[in-house]
């Protein structure tokens, strides 16, 4: 079974930066490395509470289904916790409530906004793909880890 995941690009666009998770030593991939928010879809859960959940349990941050857009679409040929691939559809969102902190100390070392002149080099492939994408105006989809 495919893996759906939610990822959220919080933009600000008039200070241009975006919202950045940097995944700590006990994460299950990507030690190390800067994200999105990010996570999984529970059974049952739509995609967009999925995005509206997850953002909010890793950074603090609130947003509704309705300020979602669908910016990118990352389809992976495996990956942790998904054996089978995983299709993480990736949302931008200008409208949030909050100031983001680390909610998930023993999943990230680290919350942060971040410039978008000045990216961290140290990223997950798939969701660095789909942020530079949305920022250049580039492709909308992705293909990760396949032949």
């Amino acid at each position: 079974m495919t893996l759906l995941v939610a990822a959220v690009i919080v933009h600000d666009r008039e200070r241009g930066r975006v919202v950045l998770v940097q995944r700590g030593e006990r994460a299950r991939f990507g030690r190390g490395l800067w994200d999105l928010p990010t996570g999984k879809s529970e059974p049952g859960e739509p995609v967009t509470t999925t995005a509206v959940r997850e953002l909010r349990e890793e950074t603090g941050l609130s947003t509704s289904p309705e300020s979602l857009r669908v910016v990118h679409v990352v389809h992976g040929a495996r990956g942790a916790q998904a054996p089978h691939g995983f299709l993480t559809v990736v949302f931008a969102t200008c409208e949030w409530r909050g100031r983001p902190e680390n909610r998930e100390p023993d999943k990230h070392a680290q919350v942060r906004w971040a410039d978008v002149t000045a990216l961290p080099r140290e990223f997950v492939p798939s969701t660095a793909n789909a942020l530079h994408g949305y920022l250049t105006g580039g492709p909308g989809i992705s293909v990760h880890g396949w032949g």
